[in-house]
């Protein structure tokens, strides 16, 4: 038997696949060539949902804490005990200290499971979610909707005559599967690229114009190709005075942006940063694909906003073949599933009232989670539940991050395999994977549609979806009006408004909005002057800057002592700190990799091969040196995510030893609206050094 489906779990998902089934069990997996998403293309990870399904590491029943936390004893219990145990453990912390002193947190989200955890958390006026979003997509979005209105997504139905792709490798990470096929669709339509990236990544190779800026200053160089396109009026006129407020103003702002300036903090010369103006506003019509490295530095949101501004003013917002807006089927929204009415009442008691982003989005910075639990300021947090995330290797600091985790008065976690937070937890839950439950896909993100990921097999042992756990404790917590008898219950409901039942959206497959070109020239666009708000009132009435301007970044003072700037690398084979243990994947990236100049390597007497220590101010880990002639010998690219699950002999399996968030700081400066730290452009220095 052949089930479609689509890809989860693995990374962000959403490529169309085929599973075979026999007997009750997956044997093989394959690129669905009908699906409109990815046309049968299938990446390494894809294949390797597998190997995970049938990993013999799985987690398959719960577990408690049987010695020191960390230790690494376990006594296998019941889930009604697992349960039992979580629900006294939040009643308990309530009534002693209150729900803020409880977080709930979420990794890298996939599917329902994190509208199910605001939820709960919402309904029991938990206040302090923690998720990646200051530093994942939040900041770009919640510019997005404060700039137009809505997350201008690239059009490649229609292919761009011109694609920049910024901070983003499409060709080897993460969505590859369906951005990178869409991109490659439209360059062999002959569309111009250009790249802006400090690493020559595999999508250099198809670029006509590729810009090294110095990592970190991409608003910066926003900025610099707005003064040019608008000092040499190459924008669409028209569009600017009949769609776009604060145009004018714009314009004086941008004075102090000469490009002597520009082409000083960001190591592009002023040639290039002319050509790449000229390209972009003068080839009909153009796309930005923006990435998530854009927003790990304290100028995230406000780069958003510049890119926004520059898709604007060359006329490129919701045209074909610009950077459009997808509005999803008209199912239950995020916010009510989310049961957002609850939000309210926890605003004042959030750790973070001062970045109204966040906050309006209903998540806390990681990094105040942390400092919360270690200084007990504003507030104690004693409690914290993690699912799908790692923090260890994830959050800014792993060792000020490890040192909260052990300080908790309890800990829980939900996942798949031991990670090393896992593996500091009094409860863990095993967690189903995408094959062995009901979810829906993309709800809730800006990408128009929606995809059935039906369960195909039996979960492995005792393991239990997400969706599932949180329903159950909604339930034990007294809460059951608020929950469902089952999860089909309330994947019923949340199609209920498109008139569909999830057994027939399984085979629908996917469901689409409505989707149309300029609908602004119906209604205006979602903003208070119905206009792309260049000026932000909104910005300036909550004390932030109205214009995107750029801050300089913390590093000068330390260049001196630390005289490299470091910046890092998704591994194409891995998801953040996930799958390390899966042979297919492991054999292609077997070790953590710091790329380095030839010339910088020989500087520092370091060698192809080498064991390297890389130092900040923070402290020091170890990664294996390649050699590279094509990144500024004033920068190394460090490889993320990485532990090894196959060495017993370290601690909570080699955690600290090649971890990147070892050398970062939580401390501010933060982004000023939505708490964003910085993840990259940091100061380092290298030496040769010793394996492990």
């Amino acid at each position: 038997m052949i089930v479609k489906t689509y890809c989860a779990r693995m990374d962000h998902g959403g490529c169309g696949i085929l599973a075979h089934v026999e007997n009750g069990r997956m044997t093989k997996i394959e690129g669905d060539p009908d699906s409109p998403l990815n046309r049968g293309t299938i990446c390494a990870k894809g294949l390797a949902q597998l190997e995970k399904l049938n990993h013999p590491d799985r987690l398959k029943y719960p577990m408690k804490r049987a010695g020191e936390r960390g230790e690494g004893k376990w006594n296998r219990i019941s889930w009604d005990e697992a349960l039992e145990t979580i629900v006294g453990k939040i009643r308990e912390t309530i009534e002693r200290d209150g729900p803020r002193a409880i977080s709930f947190a979420q990794g890298t989200p996939k599917g329902l499971e994190l509208f199910l955890l605001i939820r709960l958390a919402n309904i029991l006026n938990i206040p302090n979610i923690s998720t990646p979003g200051h530093v994942c997509h939040m900041p770009r979005e919640t510019a997005s909707t404060l700039t137009c209105g809505f997350f201008p997504i690239p059009d490649y139905d229609h292919p761009p005559a011109c694609v920049v792709v910024w901070g983003s490798n499409l060709f080897q990470t993460n969505e590859e599967g369906i951005l990178g096929s869409q991109l490659k669709r439209a360059l062999d339509h002959r569309a111009k690229l250009i790249v802006i990236d400090p690493r020559k990544t595999a999508v250099v190779s198809r670029a006509n114009l590729w810009l090294q800026p110095r990592p970190g200053t991409d608003l910066a160089l926003a900025l610099g190709i707005l003064r040019v396109i608008i000092d040499k009026d190459l924008y669409e006129r028209a569009f600017v005075e009949e769609w776009t407020k604060g145009f004018p103003e714009l314009k004086e702002h941008l004075q102090q942006y000469s490009l002597d300036k520009v082409s000083e903090i960001t190591w592009i010369s002023k040639e290039k940063i002319i050509e790449v103006a000229h390209l972009f506003s003068q080839t009909k019509p153009a796309s930005i694909q923006w990435g998530n490295a854009l927003e790990h530095n304290p100028n995230s949101f406000q780069c958003a906003r510049a890119l926004l501004i520059l898709m604007a003013i060359t006329g490129n917002l919701d045209v074909p073949g610009g950077n459009v807006n997808r509005p999803g089927p008209p199912i239950m929204r995020p916010g009510e599933l989310v049961q957002i009415k609850k939000f309210p009442d926890k605003k004042e008691k959030i750790l973070s009232p001062e970045f109204r982003l966040s906050t309006m989005m209903g998540f806390v910075p990681s990094q105040l989670i942390v400092k919360a639990i270690l200084t007990e300021k504003p507030y104690p947090i004693r409690m914290m539940y993690i699912q799908g995330g790692n923090p260890l290797l994830s959050y800014a600091n792993s060792m000020e991050t490890f040192r909260a985790m052990k300080k908790l008065h309890f800990l829980a976690v939900s996942e798949i395999f031991l990670t090393p937070t896992a593996q500091l937890a009094d409860i863990v839950l095993p967690a189903a994977t995408n094959f062995e439950f009901d979810d829906i896909g993309h709800f809730g993100l800006p990408h128009g549609f929606i995809l059935a990921r039906p369960k195909i097999v039996e979960p492995m042992g005792e393991s239990w979806p997400d969706s599932n756990i949180l329903n159950e404790l909604g339930k034990r917590l007294g809460y059951g009006q608020y929950f469902w008898n089952d999860m089909r219950e309330c994947l019923d409901e949340i199609l209920k408004p498109v008139g569909v039942t999830y057994d027939d959206f399984k085979s629908l497959s996917i469901l689409k909005g409505k989707w149309e070109y300029r609908g602004y020239k119906k209604k205006g666009f979602n903003t208070p002057s119905k206009k792309v708000e260049i000026y932000s009132q909104q910005l300036k009435e909550w004390g932030y800057d109205p214009f995107p301007s750029y801050e300089d970044l913390p590093e000068s003072p330390l260049l001196k002592e630390y005289p490299l700037i470091f910046t890092s690398a998704k591994d194409p084979f891995y998801f953040h700190s996930a799958y390390r243990n899966i042979p297919s994947l492991r054999k292609l990236s077997p070790e953590p990799i710091v790329l380095i100049h030839p010339d910088t390597a020989t500087h520092f007497g370091v060698d192809e091969g080498d064991w390297v220590s890389i130092e900040t101010k923070q402290g020091t880990i170890r990664q294996k040196a390649k050699l590279n002639k094509e990144i500024d010998p004033r920068v190394i690219v460090l490889s993320f995510g990485w532990w090894f699950p196959e060495r017993n002999d370290l601690e909570l399996s080699g955690w600290k030893e090649s971890n990147l968030n070892i050398l970062t700081s939580n401390d501010p400066p933060y982004e000023p609206a939505i708490g964003s730290t910085s993840l990259r452009a940091v100061p380092s220095r290298i030496s040769k050094s010793q394996g492990f």
